[in-house]
């Protein structure tokens, strides 16, 4: 063959010297800084063996198994059976032959979107013995009998935590984009990917925090959260954010909109082009915004009756004075529809009820089906973590938002370990994961309060099984209209059980269900011709009920939501400019307390 028709070597590019010393000099000290942290944390905090109680979880499910070896056997023969199958399959491709795969990647599963994953036989090989031992792994801890429904949810969702950890896509030599990139940056990118992997633990204390997004290219009041208008009040739990107009004239009803604490209220209000709040006002509501603070260990003893009294009692009390109307329709989202759920039950004890019509989005009033959060949420955990907040005064929000994470973990996880640590890239800038990462701390006596009597026991459900500032209180004596928005891939708030709550109120009731998640479903203005949304005018006791007999409506749920708000109250008057009522302009829109951050 002559040199002209030789195959080119494959690129590979040896990496600079230079460059090699400056990093291991960077990964060197860092290194020294972030073990020193870490022994300090240890000896600031004792850490039990197994916080999580995942072992007694996993004892019990091996007791129970082995109990019962024929149904592993059969489990085992099978994966076996598939797994030759598959050895026949390879060793078919290899001469050339067509084979079907023994099992199918999900179509949604991006981890083996790399052509390779497929047209290469070794990796097709990689890929699908990885699917069916987590196949496998699964059966077998679904099959077992007699687990108490928590250990059971427990133990599948570790064992899935587990099998999402080993996914050869996480790894360096089975991964063919990662192999691919090396060979073509002499090992830069696994460099780089050390130095990314060492400034997040860096930025976590010795804790990893992955950076999921640039965070330099986003700035609350500048190029995120920059809707027009004014603080108008403000105390120690919240400011509240009134809008200016864009519109002569407006709804009588103002909106009060109740965000949740969890995180920042900003995810309604992102960019123009996504922001919820913008939209609202376009439509001539008067927009006011509870913007919660950051607390520290000052506000330790904050519970659940304060967020009642001083969020939405005193939201209340200031759009009255700020407007001079008595009558408001309202909206909570996630743990603040929690909240104002809890709220209109604590104003019907007193006869009272400014709200004329609320609305809920992704919000669980029954807690009987909230999701895998329950994983986290035993006695041995709720103990563990109690003790946490009590020598802080507070849940640190970086933890709060790595239970989170846990939920997606191959989304918001494992994708950013490829990309970040092994890949070498860099984040790309991304406002939802700016907002995301932007977390908040939870009061310590408010939050034991919420796990323990909504989560774990499930009282806001029960009458009178909740009491606030003295007062038991029933959410079926809440008679308003109520509009209930849930999303149906959620894995916070999932929307069965939030259709549960929603036949807990008395009044006249409208439940949509719309596509996606927790958080796309909600923020999906109409012009993104995104996410379909399901309406049923019925609401039968059974959820699937519902939805067999919902019909299925393109795009946003926004425009049926303002129809229907529109028409519990059509009356319009002059537009109303922050400061002009009986409370003035504090400092201009989004306020100082949204801009905190302790953690």
């Amino acid at each position: 063959m002559a040199d002209s028709e030789k195959p080119e070597a494959p690129a590979f590019k040896l990496p600079d010297p230079a460059m090699i010393g400056r990093s291991m000099a960077d990964v060197a000290e860092r290194s020294q800084r972030i073990v020193s942290e870490w022994l300090r944390r240890q000896s600031d905090e004792s850490q039990a063996l197994d916080p999580l109680n995942i072992g007694s979880a996993f004892l019990e499910m091996t007791t129970r198994l082995m109990a019962n070896p024929a149904e592993l056997m059969q489990a085992q023969l099978g994966f076996w059976q598939d797994y030759m199958t598959l050895w026949q399959n390879t060793a078919r491709r290899v001469m050339g032959l067509e084979t079907k795969p023994v099992i199918e990647t999900d179509p949604g599963d991006r981890r083996f979107k790399d052509s390779a994953w497929n047209e290469n036989e070794i990796f097709d090989f990689i890929k699908q013995s990885y699917l069916l031992s987590a196949r496998f792994v699964q059966d077998v801890v679904r099959r077992v009998d007699g687990l108490e429904p928590k250990t059971a949810q427990k133990v599948d969702f570790y064992a899935r935590q587990f099998v999402e950890a080993m996914s050869p896509s996480n790894f360096v030599l089975t991964n063919p984009e990662v192999l691919r990139k090396t060979a073509e940056t002499g090992g830069e990118n696994l460099l780089k990917g050390l130095a990314n992997l060492l400034a997040d633990l860096d930025r976590g204390k010795g804790q990893l925090r992955i950076k999921m997004t640039d965070m330099d290219a986003f700035q609350v009041g500048g190029n995120i959260a920059v809707s027009p208008g004014a603080v108008v009040y403000q105390n120690d739990l919240m400011q509240l954010v009134q809008y200016t107009p864009s519109t002569e004239t407006v709804l009588k009803r103002p909106l009060l909109i109740v965000p949740p604490w969890i995180n920042k209220f900003y995810i309604l209000d992102l960019r123009p082009k996504n922001s919820f709040v913008r939209w609202a006002v376009s439509q001539g509501h008067t927009v006011f915004m509870v913007s919660w603070v950051n607390p520290g260990e000052k506000l330790a003893d904050k519970g659940f009756d304060d967020y009642l009294t001083e969020g939405v009692l005193d939201a209340l009390d200031a759009i009255e004075k700020a407007t001079g109307e008595r009558d408001i329709n309202a909206i909570g989202y996630c743990l603040g529809g929690t909240l104002l759920g809890a709220s209109l039950a604590w104003l019907a004890t007193k006869r009272r009820q400014p709200v004329k019509a609320a609305t809920f989005f992704t919000s669980l009033l029954d807690f009987t089906e909230s999701g895998e959060l329950n994983v986290f949420i035993d006695e041995e955990q709720l103990k563990v973590l109690e003790e946490r907040m009590n020598r802080r005064g507070f849940l640190e929000g970086s933890e709060m938002a790595a239970t989170f994470n846990m939920l997606r973990a191959n989304d918001l996880i494992w994708s950013f370990v490829v990309n970040n640590y092994l890949l070498g890239n860099d984040p790309f800038p991304f406002d939802l994961l700016y907002w995301n990462a932007d977390s908040t701390r939870m009061p310590a006596r408010m939050h034991s309060f919420y796990l323990r009597k909504m989560y774990q026991e499930n009282k806001l459900a029960v009458p009178g099984g909740i009491t606030l500032r003295g007062e038991p209180i029933d959410l079926r004596r809440i008679k308003i209209p109520a509009y209930f928005l849930s999303t149906r891939e959620d894995h916070i708030a999932p929307w069965k059980a939030t259709y549960r709550g929603a036949r807990l109120l008395s009044g006249p009731t409208r439940f949509v269900l719309a596509a996606s998640g927790h958080i796309a479903g909600v923020v999906n203005p109409p012009d993104s011709g995104k996410y379909n949304h399901w309406i049923n005018a019925e609401l039968p006791a059974d959820p699937q009920e519902w939805l067999a007999g919902a019909t299925e409506l393109a795009g946003s749920w926004w425009p049926d939501w303002h129809r229907w708000i529109t028409a519990q109250a059509p009356e319009r008057v002059p537009a109303r400019i922050p400061g002009q009522g009986k409370l003035k302009v504090i400092e201009p829109a989004p306020g100082s307390y949204v801009k905190v951050k302790l953690c």
